[in-house]
């Protein structure tokens, strides 16, 4: 798979919910999140890539994932910048960072301040929006 796969992504929200299962649509078109602890990749340690479940750009290296404790995947990077977007989330009435991937617009989680260095951040990322493929 290449590093974007823009030539074909749905277009409408059916196009989406054909695309993608039950989960992978709450998910990554309606912001929703999987139960702490319970996506595959929370104790996942091979080596290789994560890419976006929705469009196949790949979002996270094995080498930036670290155990965090919260029940989600955790990076302290994005294997590209440009390959993640930010926004301000305010519900559940707090305030937190939502990241979403830039192909797309799909929800992967949020951000947080509290990983480790180099960068000192957390993306917290749902499994169900990620494929992982090995090295």
């Amino acid at each position: 798979m290449s590093e974007t796969a823009t030539d074909d992504l749905p277009e409408t929200d059916a196009e989406w919910r054909e695309r993608l299962d039950e989960d992978e649509y709450h998910v990554l078109r309606n912001s929703g999140t999987e139960p702490a602890g319970s996506g595959e990749y929370d104790d996942h340690w091979e080596d290789g890539q994560y890419r976006c479940a929705g469009c196949g750009v790949v979002l996270f290296d094995s080498d930036a994932k670290f155990e965090h404790g919260c029940g989600w995947p955790s990076f302290f990077q994005p294997a590209a910048e440009d390959r993640v977007e930010y926004e301000e989330d305010t519900s559940h009435g707090m305030v937190r960072t939502e990241v979403l991937c830039a192909t797309c617009d799909g929800h992967l989680g949020h951000v947080f301040d509290d990983g480790p260095e180099p960068t000192g951040k957390r993306y917290c990322i749902n499994s169900v929006a990620l494929d992982f493929e090995a090295e």
